[in-house]
C-alpha cells in the first residue's frame, strides 16, 4: 500500500466531513445524547419501593419493624391499611409496588424467641423489580425476626461496586454500545454514496487500490470516532461520577482497537450494498441489537439460553463492554484483559480483510 495515495484518501474523506457540518454535528452529538439519555434513565436501581402496611398486632415489636423498614432506603411506606381490599385496590391502580402484613400475636412470637410469620404482597406484573423488592424484604424481616439466634455474625462486603449503583457498570457498558453504533454507521454509508453520486468512477481512473480506498476512509472517520470517544469517557466520568480506577493508557488502546473493527465493519456494510438505505438498515441491524442485546451490556450471558451464549462469542462488543468493566471499576490491566483485546485485534484485521476483498470483486 502506498502512504501517500492512503493520505489522498484520508484528506478528501475529512474534508468532506467537515463541509457536512449537520452530519458531523450529529456525529458528535448523538453520542452525549445518548450517554445522557440512557445514563439517567436506564437505572436498574430498586430504591424507595413504595409499600403499604396492614398491621394486626399494633404492638411495640410490630411498630419496630415497620419503623426497621421505613428506615431503609429501600422502602417508602405510603400509608397503613385496615383490610386486604385497600391493598388490592392501590396495587391496582400501581400507587404500590408492595404490602406488609403483619399477623395478630406477632410480638408475642417474637418475645418468646419463636419464628414469627409476617407476609409480603408483591404486584408480580413486573418480575424483575418484585424479585428484588422480595429479596430487600425478606433480609429486613430476616434480621428483625431472627436476631440474636444465631451466633454468626455476617458482615457482607461488595468490591468494585460498593454502593450498588446501577450506573456504575450501565455507564462504561454504554459507552461500548454508542461507539459500535456510530462507527458502523459512519461508515456503512461512506462507499455507497460514492456509487449513488457517480464519483465512485473517478476513483476507479486513479492508481488507488482498494485496501488504499478502505484504510483512508477509515482513517478519516477513526479521527470523530476518537473524538467521540473522549467526549463519551469525559461524560462517564465527570457527569456520571464513574470511577476510572485503571489506566487510561490501556483505555485508549482497547478503546481504538475496537473503534478501527467497528469502522471497519461499516465499511465492509457499504461495500456489500450500493445503496445508502440499504447499508443503513443493515448498520442498524448488525451494530445496535447484538451490541445491546447480546454483549452483556444490560443483560447477564451466564443466563442466556446456550445457543444464544455460543452466538455472543462472535459480537465485539461483549469484549469490549467486559474491558471496559475491568477498567472502569476493577482497575486490572492487560494481564488480565488480554485474551478479549486479543479478540478485538484478530476481529479488526478479519473484517478489514472481508471488506478489502469484497470492495475488490465490486470494482472488479
Amino acid at each position: 500500500m502506498s502512504p501517500r495515495r492512503i493520505r489522498a484518501m484520508f484528506t478528501k474523506e475529512l474534508r468532506h466531513i467537515v463541509r457536512d457540518s449537520r452530519s458531523l454535528i450529529m456525529a458528535l452529538g448523538v453520542p452525549v445524547l445518548l450517554l445522557v439519555l440512557f445514563g439517567f434513565a436506564l437505572s436498574l436501581d430498586v430504591d424507595r419501593i413504595p409499600t403499604l402496611v396492614y398491621d394486626q398486632d399494633r404492638t411495640a415489636a410490630s411498630r419496630d419493624l415497620i419503623a426497621r423498614l421505613d428506615g431503609s432506603r429501600f422502602f417508602d411506606v405510603r400509608g397503613y391499611v385496615d383490610e386486604y381490599g385497600s391493598i388490592e385496590k392501590a396495587i391496582d391502580r400501581e400507587s404500590v409496588l408492595m404490602a406488609v402484613v403483619i399477623p395478630r400475636r406477632y410480638g408475642e412470637l417474637v418475645a418468646a424467641g419463636r419464628n414469627a410469620p409476617v407476609q409480603i404482597l408483591l404486584d408480580g406484573s413486573d418480575s424483575n423489580t418484585a424479585s428484588i423488592a422480595k429479596g430487600y424484604a425478606e433480609t429486613v424481616l430476616r434480621r428483625e425476626g431472627r436476631a440474636g439466634r444465631f451466633p454468626v455474625d455476617a458482615r457482607v462486603r461488595v468490591w468494585y461496586n460498593s454502593t450498588l449503583e446501577s450506573k456504575n457498570y450501565v455507564v462504561p457498558g454504554l459507552i461500548a454500545v454508542i461507539l459500535m453504533i456510530i462507527s458502523a454507521l459512519l461508515t456503512s454509508l461512506t462507499i455507497a454514496r460514492e456509487w449513488e453520486s457517480g464519483t465512485m468512477e473517478q476513483l476507479l481512473s486513479t492508481p488507488l487500490r482498494p485496501a488504499e480506498m478502505v484504510t483512508g476512509k477509515m482513517l478519516a472517520f477513526f479521527v470523530v470516532g476518537v473524538t467521540d470517544s473522549i467526549i463519551a469517557v469525559l461524560v462517564g466520568v465527570f457527569l456520571f461520577q464513574v470511577p476510572l480506577r485503571g489506566s487510561v493508557l490501556l483505555l485508549a488502546l482497547t478503546g481504538c482497537i475496537f473503534l478501527t473493527g467497528a469502522l471497519f465493519w461499516g465499511i465492509l456494510i457499504s461495500a456489500v450494498a450500493k445503496s445508502q438505505l440499504l447499508a443503513y438498515q443493515i448498520g442498524i441491524l448488525s451494530s445496535f441489537l447484538p451490541a445491546f442485546l447480546l454483549s452483556g451490556f444490560i443483560y447477564a450471558i451466564e443466563n442466556m439460553p446456550v445457543v444464544i451464549q455460543a452466538i455472543t462469542f462472535v459480537v465485539p462488543a461483549r469484549y469490549f463492554v467486559t474491558i471496559l468493566k475491568g477498567i472502569f471499576l476493577k482497575g486490572v490491566g492487560l494481564e488480565v484483559l488480554w485474551l478479549p483485546t486479543l479478540f478485538l485485534v484478530v476481529y479488526s484485521l478479519m473484517i478489514f480483510a472481508l471488506a478489502t476483498k469484497k470492495l475488490s470483486a465490486k470494482l472488479a
